[in-house]
C-alpha cells in the first residue's frame, strides 16, 4: 500500500498538519484502517476509494474513527490532484457528502474543501466549568464577546475564546484527563481561540479524543468556528484567517470563506506540501 504523507495548511515549505492518505481500489476493513492509522501515527489518515462518480472516504486517528477531518481532506485533495489532475472531487463521508478541490501547479499543492453544514449552540455552565478545570483557566480568562459554545462543521467541538494571547500560549492539560472529558461529552476537539482582529484568529486544538495532545491545523474546527461566527453575528466580513500550531513550532495557515446563509457549508482552504521520509 502506498501511503502518501502530506502536510495540510502549510506555511510555505514549513509547518502544516501531517496526514496520511491511502487511495485504493476498495477500502480496507475498518480494523485494518485503524491499524494503518496507528502505524502512520499522524493525528488522522484519510482512506479513499472510487464509488461511481465520487470517492468514499473514511478518517481514522491512531485511536478511533472520526466522522470528518479537515486537514486530512485537504491532504486528500492534494493527493487526488497529483493522481487525477486538478479538479473538484465529490466525497461521501460516513455522515455527509462534501467536495474538495485539488490543485497541483509545478511544485505547489493546494486544496479547498466545502464543509458539511454547520450549527452551534451556547455551552451550558457545567460543561464550561469542567473544561476550564481541565485546562487550568478561569472565567476571567474568557473573551465575553465570543461566549463558549458547542460548534459543528462536520464534527463536534467546544469553543473557548480567550481574552489574551498569553493565555493561549500557556495552554496545558493532562492527556488522559482531556480524553475522558472529550469522550464523555462527545467532543472531537476543544478549540481555544484568540482574536487580534475580527477577521484574524490564533487557535490551538487539543485532540485528546484521538490520542493526540494537540493538532497544528484543524480544518473541521475552523469550519465550525466560521459557522459559529456567522451564527453570532460577528463582523467577519465574509472571510477569516487562522494561524494555528505556532505555539508548538508548526505554524499553519488556514482560510475560510463564510457565505451569509445560516448553516450553509464553509469553504476552508490552504496550501499543502508533500512530505518525504
Amino acid at each position: 500500500m502506498n501511503i502518501l504523507k502530506i502536510a495540510a495548511f502549510s506555511d510555505g515549505n514549513t509547518g502544516g498538519n501531517p496526514a496520511g492518505v491511502l487511495i485504493a481500489d476498495t477500502l480496507p476493513p475498518a480494523a485494518d484502517m485503524q491499524r494503518i492509522a496507528a502505524e502512520v501515527g499522524f493525528s488522522e489518515t484519510a482512506f479513499a476509494a472510487p464509488e461511481g462518480d465520487r470517492w468514499r472516504v473514511r478518517y481514522f486517528s491512531p485511536e478511533s474513527e472520526v466522522p470528518f477531518c479537515g486537514h486530512a481532506t485537504i491532504a486528500l485533495g492534494a493527493a487526488l490532484a497529483l493522481r487525477q489532475g486538478n479538479g473538484v472531487f465529490a466525497l461521501r463521508l460516513n455522515q455527509a457528502s462534501i467536495t474538495v478541490e485539488g490543485t497541483h501547479e509545478g511544485d505547489a499543492l493546494s486544496a479547498a474543501l466545502q464543509s458539511p453544514p454547520t450549527h452551534s449552540a451556547l455551552a451550558d455552565d457545567a460543561l464550561v466549568d469542567e473544561a476550564l478545570a481541565v485546562f487550568g483557566y478561569g472565567r476571567d480568562d474568557l473573551d465575553p464577546r465570543l461566549p463558549p459554545a458547542r460548534i459543528h462543521g462536520g464534527a463536534d467541538h467546544l469553543l473557548l475564546a480567550l481574552k489574551h494571547r498569553e493565555a493561549l500560549a500557556a495552554m496545558q492539560y493532562a492527556l488522559d484527563t482531556g480524553r475522558r472529558f472529550m469522550n464523555t461529552h462527545g467532543l472531537v476537539t476543544v478549540l481555544l481561540a484568540w482574536t487580534d482582529t475580527p477577521q484574524h484568529f490564533h487557535t490551538r486544538n487539543p485532540f485528546a479524543s484521538g490520542g493526540v495532545y494537540e493538532d497544528p491545523a484543524t480544518g473541521a474546527a475552523t469550519a465550525a468556528l466560521a459557522g459559529y461566527l456567522r451564527d453570532a453575528g460577528w463582523p467577519h466580513g465574509g472571510r477569516i484567517e487562522v494561524v494555528q500550531g505556532e505555539d508548538m513550532g508548526m505554524r499553519s495557515l488556514l482560510s475560510a470563506d463564510i457565505p451569509p446563509e445560516p448553516g450553509s457549508s464553509i469553504r476552508v482552504y490552504g496550501t499543502a506540501r508533500l512530505m518525504v521520509d
